[in-house]
């Protein structure tokens, strides 16, 4: 079987190390192109990126980068798993128009044990309905910058779509001072920063005089390339449209 040809976009970045490292010695997989920016060694700029000689870009670059890569893709119809967060309206039209003529993954987390815990989350979100209170708390290292991270709130959104709710209407982040009692539906969010940890995840459920936890720990950062190089090849060969952890799961 012919090994799958792999860019890797954002070559010179945390993730793109280990996606380099992994391709390198995955048996389906072959290391096609080190991109990187135009300022940076090691790797070429997008624009000297021969599409001949790739069959999926996987990207974890900066934000910045999103619709240039996006209008790429497009222009030469190249299935893209997309690792990057925190997109802004911009970049959301750009990767609509990828969307419309390749197949892109999208996800906060490529972790398949944390896709796993928001399929599980969702199940439990729809037997025990909206009575029930709900409590995500996230951990991470005392270096990440946003909170509550992208993943919490992805399970967030699992909750409150299984419960029928818009998520942005029943969100409570953390709770200080006289806050009254708890109004039954709400979703609270709490995020820890603490030392190295990687990232570990907890969605509480509690309701009568019983208390569900479901949670996942991430102990090293390769979890989630293993993750995006499963979706890259799974992504090979599909329609273009918009793709997701939810979809590799199935």
């Amino acid at each position: 079987m012919t090994a799958i040809r792999v860019a890797i976009i954002g070559a010179n970045g945390r993730m793109g190390r280990h996606l380099c490292e992994l391709t390198a010695v995955a048996p389906a997989l072959t290391l096609a192109a080190r991109v990187v920016a135009p300022d940076e060694g090691d790797g070429i700029p997008l624009a000297q990126l021969d599409p001949q000689s790739v069959d999926v870009c996987v990207d974890f670059s900066q934000r910045a980068a999103v619709a240039e890569v996006a209008e790429w893709v497009a222009r030469h119809h190249k299935p893209w798993v997309l690792g990057t967060t925190g997109l802004s309206a911009f970049d959301e039209q750009a990767l609509a128009l990828a969307v419309a003529h390749a197949p892109v993954f999208l996800a906060s987390n490529f972790s398949i044990g944390v896709a796993l815990l928001a399929d599980l989350c969702a199940r439990a979100a729809k037997v025990l309905g909206p009575e029930a209170d709900v409590e995500i708390v996230e951990t991470h290292h005392n270096g990440k910058r946003d909170a509550p991270s992208g993943t919490a709130l992805s399970l967030g959104h699992a909750v409150a779509a299984a419960r029928g709710q818009d998520l942005s209407n029943v969100r409570r982040d953390g709770r200080v001072g006289q806050v009254g009692e708890r109004p039954q539906g709400e979703i609270g969010f709490h995020a820890v920063r603490l030392a190295d940890i990687v990232g570990e995840h907890e969605v509480h459920f509690g309701w009568g005089c019983e208390r569900l936890t479901l949670k996942h720990d991430a102990r090293d950062r390769k979890v989630f390339a293993h993750g995006a190089l499963r979706a890259a090849s799974w992504l090979v060969g599909k329609k273009p449209g918009r793709y997701g952890m939810s979809d590799l799961l199935k």
